[in-house]
């Protein structure tokens, strides 16, 4: 494991929080978003990770804001983002706050890219030109799911941030990594132990998801099934993806990722309501159950 790496797996520590909410780029919610994010510190999480196509322009304010989390990307699009623009931006936030950026790159989806083609290696391409301008594997992650790109994330990268996986993913993903590099998977939580509403709001934010190959692809290798992916998605596949229930069963719930080989889990609190609401009560409470 190179020391960058053992920097990095130190810096985020066990647990971190995925939000889309975030990454906004609402003005009139800066301020909201920079309180929020100290309270995450205050929490004692090691890590913000910002959901949907983000670059480091959105981790600024929240580096700013705080003074230690470590706030990544997870993920830029490397087709939103050229390659020496991300590596401008990347080394503008290392003068300013060394260590506090990580980039976590993804190849995003077909059905949500028009030029999408031959996403391997186009990665490959992407991480030859940040070689070039400098910016340091031991400084990025990919959101890799298959085997391909696991091994990509260990050669060429820090490690993997899988996103809407199992611990048994983990584990899979880990042998294939090794011991050294990072492996921080995205986990959601639902904060409701009722099973009827718990599943409801679950199976209502996974449907996006299942319109995306890469994903129903990862499920099926998992062991999954047609039948678990159709109509929203199986109580079993629902009950895998998402931690629900009382506080001994979601810390239970995440505890698996750890004993499964994961470095780091990159929690997502679910919530009905508005999709652009900062969940902080529910950030409050995961910490607590944490401890």
């Amino acid at each position: 494991m190179s020391d960058a790496t053992a920097s990095l797996k130190e810096s985020v520590g066990r647990y971190g929080i995925w939000s889309a909410q975030l990454r906004s780029e609402d003005a009139e919610r800066s301020g909201e978003r920079a309180e929020a994010v100290a309270e995450l510190e205050q929490l004692g999480f090691g890590a913000v990770w910002l959901g949907g196509s983000s670059a480091a322009r959105h981790a600024a304010p929240l580096i700013e804001a705080t003074s230690r989390i470590v706030v990544g990307t997870s993920i830029q699009s490397i087709w939103d983002y050229e390659a020496s623009a991300t590596a401008a931006r990347f080394a503008e936030l290392e003068v300013t706050h060394p260590g506090r950026f990580v980039l976590g790159l993804g190849v995003s989806h077909g059905p949500m890219v028009e030029r999408y083609s031959r996403p391997y290696s186009t990665m490959v391409a992407y991480l030859d030109d940040l070689d070039r301008a400098g910016v340091p594997a031991g400084r990025r992650v990919l959101a890799a799911l298959g085997p391909k790109m696991l091994e990509l994330s260990r050669d060429r990268a820090a490690g993997a941030i899988p996103y809407l996986v199992t611990p048994e993913h983990t584990a899979q993903a880990r042998e294939a990594l090794g011991a050294g590099p990072l492996l921080a998977p995205e986990f959601k939580v639902v904060l409701e132990s009722d099973p009827a509403r718990a599943r409801a709001t679950a199976r209502a934010y996974l449907a996006r998801y299942l319109e995306f190959p890469n994903y129903t692809n990862n499920f099926l290798r998992l062991g999954f099934t047609e039948a678990d992916i159709a109509d929203g998605g199986s109580d079993r596949l629902i009950d895998a993806v998402f931690a629900w229930g009382d506080e001994d069963t979601v810390r239970r719930r995440i505890t698996a990722f750890r004993e499964a080989g994961a470095d780091h889990v990159a929690l997502q609190v679910v919530e009905d309501g508005p999709s652009d609401a900062l969940p902080r009560e529910g950030w409050r409470r995961l910490a607590a159950l944490l401890g």
